[in-house]
């Protein structure tokens, strides 16, 4: 190897190293909201939080079953202490009040200041009479132990009216003294992560911890036929991320697999298969360098999306191989094919290039990663390939793959009828859809399999856990303010559960009220001496003496001058968790969640909101803005569709400076592109965003079997040796997204399924529609 050879190999292997410590540096998310908009409205960056960090993002639904009642109840309590003393979790609910106490007592010692029922007619002579008579039946009820307890420091009851406020949504059935489902097969519990819903390293620990408390609780107890279900938002991003690392280390492996598998049936020698998978690595490796450097992360389907380079990418090496004459120097193939590859590469960015205008990250970073992997396979394939070729180097001879194509060559022309009839087809199949050709739910984007999701509607069932769909939110510039105008909406709420419009709902200051209700409440509370004189009026022939109620005075007396409750106050409590889902420090300023159960009619409850709240309380429908926002993803995703098309017909004309052979060009890329959506939609199958991409690739991966044929210059051996190039490229291409079709993953999926039909067809289209003619091309 001359020293000029060496240098071009040494600065490209420096390169491709210098890529790889990029690579091994970045940072990989699988963070979902990377395909949500840079640039969202309001309704869609609530959306986008709650998804990220949300309550809801941080709960865990975990179930016990597999053995008897009572062992599960003692395999729930033992589970259920071992993770309270974990600091990773902030709520750990399963029906005891064990690992409350801490709530407890702050909510006795601060009863005064968050009870809704402060009010001074509560503590007047006839409020106090009416307590102590209610006192008086709850004694001989069930609640007597309680209010035995409480009577003596709360005769009003506050604690009993502020836990009513807490108690918000229903509780599983209680059995041994924790949660059951229904039927009595399960224990179950909730469990709350401290870590945002997006740090899936923190909650993939959680659930370990999960895991590991009651494997040792089996141990305790002696049930090892007894089982744990999980379900809920960290569960699935772990179940998501597992899902995504595992599809795309398979399906390279395989795709790598039988891409290597075919070249060596072709080349019969290990270092041309070797030599040709260079490029595919030196593209994928660039792609991803390029994305990390310019995104400051790489997504996971980023990096699963470089198993289709194998299927594109190893194009341009098997063109350069197949092409090459016995007796002719690789370097004396390429003046003749490079024309054709440069304008494929170029047709290729052209068209991602519009990705990269995405308001979605996720879409521009697909975008950059396909037009610098594409761009540096072939600047591989055109510099470096060549040098570690033998001179003499030519090992494909075309018995093989040839044949077939030129069979369909030789019958071209009644051939086009059927390319024809097919087209058609494909119209028809796509203008007959019923409801739509485009997939219109968020949940089709969805890794979450129906295995998954089953557990999780039975466990969401059995724990009554909420399934919140719908949230009102309110910012304001301070804390104050916020929670003053969340009581004021909570106000219109309350009137529209009276009318059955809402069952229920949550509100910050049900758990924080604003500092002007806290001082409204001490100002509630009488003097001592007042107080004194209305409690010995009310109890005036009841079986109480005054001196009982000693405590009662006392923690009145000292609410009428205690400190104003904040957010730092409930340092320590689960409490403190509950009210960071609640009230969220946002852009500079603070807004309010309330989420709302069993909404009747959105329409008419929002309307009702913005009515008597005003129209900047935004309306939140979980569900629905997440289908609108696919609707984004696919009128954005259609917009840079046509946008790349346009450029690409810009390009061909440009470079083959004829509007007849431009045409010669599109025509089997249109005929292609319409069939595959065809028989993909057929069947009343929908048609997703990936599916869109996956026609932009297949317009990508067709124009180079299109400009190919249309080139009809090479006659003979170097005409057949064409022939064989291009079908063992589109055998390549279509397992390399072939496999991708069988992923659970719906990008990889929708994207496979999609080239692997397009690059077929590609081809056959191209050989039927370009080729009989035997005219020669016009020079470029």
């Amino acid at each position: 190897m001359t020293l000029a050879r060496g240098g071009a190999v040494a600065l490209w292997l420096a390169g491709l190293l210098a890529c790889a410590l990029v690579v091994m540096r970045g940072e990989f998310s699988t963070d979902m909201s990377a395909f949500l908009p840079r640039s969202p409205v309001p309704a869609q960056q609530i959306l986008v939080e709650q998804m990220r960090d949300g309550v809801v993002a941080r709960m865990v639904l975990v179930g016990i079953a597999g053995a008897p009642p009572a062992q599960l109840a003692a395999l729930s309590k033992a589970t259920a202490k071992a993770l309270r003393g974990a600091p990773e979790f902030a709520l750990v609910a399963n029906g005891e009040p064990a690992g409350l106490e801490r709530d407890q007592e702050f909510l006795w010692r601060n009863r005064y200041l968050l009870s809704p029922g402060v009010v001074p007619e509560r503590f007047t002579a006839a409020g106090l009479r009416q307590a102590l008579e209610n006192d008086l039946q709850l004694l001989g009820s069930d609640a007597a132990m309680l209010v035995k307890r409480t009577l003596p420091a709360d005769p009003t009851g506050e604690i009993l009216t502020l836990a009513d406020a807490l108690a918000g949504a229903q509780h599983p059935e209680t059995r041994d003294g924790v949660w059951f489902a229904k039927d009595g097969s399960s224990a179950v519990m909730l469990v709350q992560t401290r870590a945002a819903g997006f740090d899936i390293d923190a909650q993939q620990h959680a659930l370990a911890l999960i895991d590991q408390a009651f494997a040792a609780a089996k141990q305790e107890v002696g049930a090892p036929d007894a089982r744990l279900l999980v379900s809920g938002p960290p569960v699935f991003a772990v179940h998501a991320r597992a899902t995504m690392q595992q599809d795309a280390t398979r399906f390279s492996l395989i795709a790598t697999a039988l891409v290597a598998a075919l070249l060596l049936f072709a080349y019969r020698r290990p270092r041309v298969v070797l030599l040709a998978l260079f490029p595919v690595v030196s593209g994928a490796v660039a792609g991803v360098a390029a994305v990390s450097l310019g995104f400051g992360y790489v997504h996971g389907i980023t990096l699963g999306f470089g198993v289709t380079l194998i299927g594109e990418a190893v194009d341009y090496a098997i063109y350069l191989f197949t092409q090459t004459v016995p007796g002719s120097p690789p370097a004396a193939t390429l003046p003749r094919i490079w024309p054709t590859l440069r304008l494929g590469m170029l047709t290729s960015i052209c068209g991602f290039s519009a990705m990269l205008l995405s308001s979605f990250t996720g879409f521009a970073q697909l975008g950059l990663f396909t037009i610098v992997g594409l761009a540096v396979a072939l600047g591989v394939t055109r510099l470096i390939l060549p040098l570690l070729l033998p001179r003499k180097f030519a090992n494909l001879t075309s018995t093989v793959f040839a044949p077939p194509l030129l069979v369909v060559i030789r019958h071209a022309r009644p051939l086009r009828i059927v390319v024809g009839l097919l087209v058609v087809l494909g119209l028809l199949s796509l203008a007959l859809h019923r409801g739509g050709i485009w997939e219109d739910e968020i949940e089709s984007m969805s890794p979450i399999s129906a295995q998954d999701k089953a557990l999780d509607a039975q466990l969401r069932r059995n724990t009554a856990a909420p399934n919140v769909r719908y949230l009102l939110g309110i910012e304001r510039p301070d804390v104050e303010a916020a929670l003053a105008a969340s009581t004021s909406v909570s106000a219109v709420l309350t009137d529209l559960i009276g009318t059955k419009e809402l069952a229920g709902f949550d509100a910050p200051q049900l758990t924080l009220p604003s500092q002007t209700t806290q001082r409204a409440r001490q100002a509630a509370l009488p003097p001592p001496e007042i107080l004194r004189a209305n409690l010995a009026t009310a109890l005036d022939g009841m079986p109480f003496r005054i001196e009982t109620f000693a405590p009662f005075l006392a923690d009145v007396a000292a609410a009428r001058e205690q400190p104003l409750l904040d957010r730092a106050s409930f340092a320590g409590t689960s409490l403190a968790t509950k009210l960071g889902s609640l009230l969220i420090q946002r852009r500079g300023g603070w807004m309010a969640m309330l989420p709302l159960r069993g909404v009747v009619d959105s329409s008419r409850l929002a309307a009702a909101v913005a009515g008597a709240a005003g129209p900047d309380v935004i309306f939140l429908d979980l569900k629905g803005e997440s289908d609108r926002l696919l609707e984004t993803y696919l009128h954005e995703a259609i917009m840079l569709s046509l946008i790349g098309s346009l450029v690409i017909v810009a390009l061909l004309l440009v470079s083959l400076r004829s509007l007849r052979r431009t045409a010669t060009v599109l025509a089997p890329l249109a005929a292609a592109v319409v069939a595959t959506a065809g028989i993909l939609a057929f069947g009343a199958q929908k048609l997703s965003i990936f599916n869109l991409f996956g026609l932009l690739l297949v317009v990508a991966v067709g124009s180079n079997y299109c400009l190919f044929f249309e080139r009809r210059a090479a006659v003979g051996e170097t005409r057949e040796r064409m022939i064989a190039s291009l079908v063992l490229a589109n055998l390549c291409t279509v397992i390399g997204f072939g496999v991708l079709a069988f992923s659970r993953i719906p990008v990889l999926h929708g994207i496979g399924e999609t080239v692997a039909i397009g690059a077929l067809l590609s081809l056959v289209f191209a050989a039927v529609l370009t080729a009989p003619s035997q005219a020669p091309a016009e020079p470029t």
